[in-house]
């Protein structure tokens, strides 16, 4: 009884991820066009930075410069995908946990991020310096496709155990009440 309680109060709080995460990407979307590419480049000339010592490689400013500047482009696109990946994570897990599985998991949390991806680069066309772009819906529903598949596999193996006993136990009591009834 107790555990039912808990998971009524608990159960729709699971949907708190995803709200914020919704709320940060709508953050980075209402950027301006300017202040949203110093961002990537300021991460891009992080990774040139740290590569570099990773690699030993000591580099002068104007060469991380460069090389930020040639990375800056993908990392961006990289970054689309990567917010839509968490995303479809904190939307798929919390239908998961409701008994949504398998093809009608992937549709509707899918439909969710696909279509908060085409309201998000709608936003952005009312935000100086940004503008919509189908490319972009198409990068981040590929990282939505495979923050949602990652949900599936995890979820998937980590409870294969408790289904196979599942079955197991009720097998048993099937074969019980067949000796019984006879």
């Amino acid at each position: 009884m107790f555990k039912r309680i808990l998971l009524f109060i608990f159960k729709p709080l699971s949907f708190l991820p995803m709200i914020a995460m919704m709320m940060l990407i709508f953050s980075f979307s209402s950027q301006t066009g300017v202040d949203s590419g110093q961002l990537s480049y300021r991460v891009s000339y992080k990774i040139v930075e740290v590569g570099g010592q990773i690699l030993d490689k000591p580099l002068e400013d104007w060469q991380i410069d460069a090389y930020a500047q040639k990375i800056e482009g993908p990392v961006r696109k990289l970054a689309h995908m990567t917010e839509y990946f968490i995303l479809a994570i904190t939307v798929a897990l919390p239908f998961y946990v409701y008994g949504l599985r398998g093809f009608p998991l992937l549709l509707v949390a899918g439909i969710i991020c696909v279509g908060f991806a085409c309201t998000d680069e709608y936003h952005q066309s009312f935000v100086a310096g940004r503008g919509p772009s189908m490319r972009d819906v198409c990068i981040d529903s590929v990282g939505a496709f495979f923050g949602i598949m990652l949900v599936r596999i995890v979820c998937w193996t980590l409870l294969a155990p408790s289904r196979a006993m599942k079955r197991r136990r009720r097998r048993a009591r099937q074969r019980r009440h067949r000796a019984v009834s006879r």
